[in-house]
């Protein structure tokens, strides 16, 4: 990056300048962790004197902080900087069908608290207000005020729908879908909160920590009270134009352990009601399995039970004629399986079984390992980022101002990443 840029043919101003050294500066001790002076002059390009004005007015705005001295090396030591872990704060939450979980992190990255509750309400506004409840004892645990959070996201079923200005598709949470849900989550949480389908979380969270971490291309599919993908190509999440890719439940695929109604197919999608938990536990019962989850179904095929073991077979061939339709559409490198279901011992080995007579290419599939935190794990990632935006667009060029500039500048702003504001 050169210190002298031009603006539509004219000398661009000072202040822009200096504010896109400063920006560019607090990216790369962000992703060095630590670094000096000389680290910095050497990476950016920028001479000493400009890193140095650039890193005292970022030390000002309390985005960076002085870390020690390098040590250990000839000649005088070097002072080192990095990003102030309580400049912002992440608040991540996933509400689901049986518990409500959180955690906070620091801008660093690093969680002070978190926690998770049974959901023991069914009312929807009780559940917001159970909801507000955790995010408050998560806050107080790390010590930090609701109103003091940077940014929050919230992991949830379903798909935003801006016309409505409501979650759309949320399936089996019934309720979910009302504006005034909404109308009430920003209330609790300002206008700044983003909602982000809980799949699709639990897919960066697998980027970010998990089995995806160095795959370009993988679909992290969940199966257990709900059936949805998250599919990542090219390292970045794909939502689709209306938010619904990796709305797998509602593929057409009905030859299930169970046969679900016509007004759950409609409400859940075909996919998701022939082969969700409660479709295993339904199957069940009408085999004469007396059990109350499709965990015990498991367990009882794993004892042995040929009507579990028939339910449990069902079940894999379903989800591999799923699978099969993404590797035919999308073709990645990698299946990652999550979810009850999709984490119980030996399913990933069923699925694949059926999966080699099915699909044209065969990818690796693995059982996610990250466990019920991913979809909180996910939320952190993703606000992470954009709480980075919000506190660097402080000292940064306006993205108009950026644009005028030209290719050069456009790694300092990143656009929307389409998730619910």
């Amino acid at each position: 990056m050169t210190e002298s840029l031009e603006l539509a043919g004219q000398p661009a101003r000072p202040q822009l300048i200096r504010a896109m050294n400063e920006q560019l500066l607090l990216n790369q001790i962000r992703q060095l962790g630590s670094c000096s002076r000389a680290d910095l002059a050497r990476l950016s390009g920028l001479s000493k004197p400009t890193v140095s004005l650039a890193l005292a007015n970022v030390e000002r705005s309390g985005l960076v902080r002085a870390a020690g001295q390098r040590t250990g090396v000839p000649g005088r030591s070097a002072v080192l900087y990095e990003i102030r872990p309580e400049a912002g704060y992440v608040l991540g939450l996933d509400i689901g069908h049986e518990f409500l979980r959180g955690a906070i992190a620091d801008l660093a990255g690093v969680i002070r608290a978190k926690a998770e509750v049974p959901c023991s309400v069914a009312s929807v506004s009780k559940r917001v207000g159970q909801l507000v409840d955790l995010a408050d004892e998560i806050c107080a645990a790390a010590g930090v005020r609701r109103a003091d959070v940077t940014q929050t996201v919230l992991g949830s079923p379903g798909v935003y729908d801006r016309e409505r200005g409501a979650i759309a598709l949320t399936g089996g949470l019934v309720g979910w879908d009302k504006p005034a849900v909404l109308a009430g989550l920003r209330a609790a949480f300002g206008d700044e909160l983003v909602v982000e389908n809980d799949t699709d979380a639990a897919a960066l969270a697998e980027r970010e920590h998990g089995h995806g971490k160095d795959v370009p291309s993988f679909a992290f599919v969940s199966i257990g009270t709900g059936i949805g993908m998250g599919l990542v190509i090219g390292g970045q999440l794909h939502r689709g134009t209306h938010g619904v890719a990796g709305e797998i439940a509602f593929l057409p695929i009905t030859d299930g352990p169970a046969v679900a109604a016509g007004t759950e197919v409609r409400k859940r999608g075909t996919l998701e009601a022939a082969g969700s938990a409660a479709a295993i536990v339904r199957a069940a019962r009408q085999a004469g399995l007396r059990v109350a989850s499709a965990r015990a179904v498991f367990a009882a095929a794993a004892s042995g039970d040929e009507r579990a073991i028939g339910i449990v077979a069902a079940e894999a061939r379903l989800v591999a004629k799923a699978v099969c339709a993404v590797i035919t559409v999308v073709d990645p490198a990698l299946i990652v399986l999550g979810g009850g279901i999709g984490r119980a011992p030996g399913f990933a080995e069923a699925v694949s079984r059926e999966l080699r007579r099915l699909a044209p290419a065969f990818p690796e599939i693995r059982v996610s390992a990250l466990g019920t935190g991913a979809v909180v794990d996910g939320c952190l990632a993703s606000g992470s980022e954009l709480a980075w935006r919000q506190l660097t667009a402080q000292v940064g060029p306006t993205p108009g101002e950026v644009l005028s500039i030209g290719a050069a500048a456009e790694v300092l702003v990143a656009s929307p990443d389409g998730a619910a504001r």
